[in-house]
């Protein structure tokens, strides 16, 4: 045990300076050398060619294969990242099947091809539920902008909801978004998905239900709301949902309301002896 701890503080301490201001692992494997191109000569295409000889020769393949798919991303190359990770993930381990489904989504979400990044955060759904998920485990390390932080399955179920509801908006199925974004919202809510949510009761005319899911957004009360793009969102959906017509400033809505009102009743003498379209209508319905 002693050893042990006393080989891994001399191999960080004998970790090149290099390395590790730029990120990359130590040696000349290809893999290596993709990770150089990748992140310090800024090379894409020649990290992609030496991701490729890394796959080739099995050296790291979990990581080369997810690395090329991300890098071909940014390229535009999403389709050829795609066939990449169908053609070469049954290479990988079992623990780089999770990751590798993760930038699949990405990957179908840019080229629009939803109805398979549904299907796919369904199966993410599934496993979650069969107990599958995280390797069975109650928590995974995640990564953002370089920053390591712990994810539960409460959170990745939310957020796998989220971006099921998003793909069903994408595709103008707006009830089936409405049903899963309000499933996330029970698990984990916060205010980007309640804006979703509240566009999805929009396009389904539902203004009232929408206002009151935007209040919580616009009043603080959910994760998430201090974040002023969120807020401007809110504020712009609000617009939607509030009536277009406003009185005048200065002027008595009851005061304007009795005004029209002994107008009516001043014409409704006239009234009475003609029969208004409407009810022609109605009758004609009867009949």
């Amino acid at each position: 045990m002693e050893e042990s701890s006393r080989s891994k503080s001399s191999r960080r301490r004998d970790k090149d300076p290099f390395c590790v201001i730029h990120k990359v692992p130590s040696g000349d494997s290809p893999y290596v050398r993709a990770k150089h191109a990748q992140l310090v000569e800024k090379d894409h295409e020649a990290a992609i060619v030496l991701f490729w000889e890394a796959i080739n020769a099995g050296d790291k393949v979990d990581s080369a294969l997810k690395d090329m798919a991300v890098v071909m991303k940014q390229l535009n190359r999403t389709e050829e990242a795609i066939e990449a990770i169908k053609s070469f993930r049954g290479l990988c381990s079992k623990q780089a099947q999770e990751p590798l489904d993760n930038v699949l989504i990405d990957l179908y979400k840019k080229c629009g091809r939803m109805d398979e990044q549904i299907d796919l955060l369904k199966q993410k759904l599934r496993l979650i539920y069969q107990g599958e998920a995280f390797n069975g485990k109650a928590t995974k390390t995640g990564r953002s902008h370089g920053k390591k932080f712990q994810v539960s399955i409460k959170q990745e179920t939310s957020r796998i909801l989220g971006n099921l509801g998003w793909a069903y908006m994408q595709k103008s199925k707006f009830m089936a978004a409405e049903v899963v974004y309000k499933k996330a919202q029970m698990i984990d809510p916060d205010a980007n998905k309640a804006c979703n949510l509240a566009r999805c009761l929009i396009s389904q005319a539902r203004n009232i239900e929408a206002h009151l899911v935007l209040n919580e957004v616009l009043e603080g009360k959910l994760s998430g709301s201090q974040d002023w793009k969120t807020q401007n969102r809110a504020q712009e959906l609000m617009l939607e949902v509030e009536p277009k017509w406003r009185p005048p400033l200065g002027f008595d809505l009851e005061d304007g309301f009795i005004n029209e009102l002994d107008e009516l009743l001043n014409e409704s003498v006239s009234l009475r002896t003609k029969r208004l379209p409407i009810f022609e209508e109605i009758s004609s319905c009867e009949n």
